[in-house]
């Protein structure tokens, strides 16, 4: 908790990148090329999923989403950063803060809900084939999909709002290159244990919860597959899962390694590091693991290909 004496806060200074010196300049140009590649990327998947009419189907109306959502996370965070790079002392506005802290928390949350309805959308077409048009129908997806940002949009006003009608006076020194919720509510000169039993809250309920509803999924997955009797079988069945699967590893494991661990917020170099990995790393992955590792997506990317560069 900050300091309840002094001027009212007027600014904020983010102290992020203060102990990188000279590799701050290297990181830039890192960043800014895994930004563009994440952008570029997401971008393409969105383009094949609504051009091919073989990717019109649930599974990648909800990659579709995904992916835009990756892109407005990324952005959140990604572009000021590479900015207070460049900058001697980076600070921002307590508006600019309240802003990017609710964007961040709107998508964040929208990614885990995307998550967990792309692992049911894999456990109806697995474990109940013959009720999958029944229960992903157009309606059922758009419900989901709506839901998911219903979700991100409840949890990024009701943080936002909670932190920022506290009162912040004299201590404006954020160990972070974000606004996230943990190290601007410490700042605070009022009593923070309300604000960080329900960001403790969130967490369980759309970090833990949905985890642990994909797990129930590709449990029950799995003992389908077992049921298998054919390699080539299988097979099918873990393509269609295992790239899904790859993005849940890393999203909510860094996710539940910041916000769940009993010391979340304490070691600063730890919590940019993971934030870094999560805001900045994971979100280039998606597109590849997507691309190299689907069938239909890369096939779809050649008949695109095929049908605007290579047509006579």
């Amino acid at each position: 908790m900050g300091s309840g004496n002094g001027t009212a806060v007027t600014e904020f200074v983010l102290l992020g990148f203060s102990g990188f010196g000279p590799l701050r300049g290297p990181l830039f140009w890192g960043v800014l090329c895994i930004y563009l590649v994440t952008l570029l990327g997401n971008s393409l998947i969105i383009l094949l999923t609504l051009a091919d009419p073989a990717l019109h189907l649930p599974m990648y109306f909800f990659l579709r989403h995904f992916s835009m959502v990756e892109i407005l996370y990324t952005t959140t965070v990604v572009p000021r950063m590479l900015a207070d790079l460049l900058a001697s002392c980076p600070t921002i506005s307590p508006a600019s803060c309240f802003t990017q802290l609710y964007f961040f928390a709107l998508f964040g949350i929208a990614e885990c809900c995307l998550l967990t309805a792309m692992a049911y959308d894999r456990y109806a077409a697995i474990c109940r084939p013959l009720h999958y048009t029944t229960l992903m129908n157009q309606e059922a997806c758009v419900s989901m999909a709506g839901a998911s940002y219903l979700m991100g949009i409840i949890t990024g006003t009701t943080h936002s709002l909670f932190i920022f009608t506290l009162p912040f006076r004299g201590a404006n020194t954020i160990h972070h290159f974000l606004c996230d919720i943990l190290p601007v509510l410490r700042l605070a000169s009022a009593s923070t244990f309300w604000g960080e039993v329900g960001n403790l809250a969130v967490t369980i309920a759309f970090i833990l919860t949905p985890f642990l509803l994909i797990v129930a999924s590709y449990a029950c997955i799995l003992a389908t597959l077992l049921g298998v009797t054919t390699s080539q079988g299988r097979r099918k069945v873990f393509s269609t899962c295992s790239s899904h699967l790859f993005v849940v590893i890393l999203f909510f494991g860094t996710g539940t390694v910041a916000y769940m661990r009993p010391w979340a917020g304490s070691s600063q170099d730890t919590d940019q590091i993971l934030a870094l990995f999560y805001t900045v790393v994971t979100p280039v992955f998606n597109p590849f693991v997507y691309t190299l590792r689907n069938r239909e997506v890369t096939g779809a990317m050649r008949r695109l290909v095929k049908k605007y560069l290579w047509s006579p």
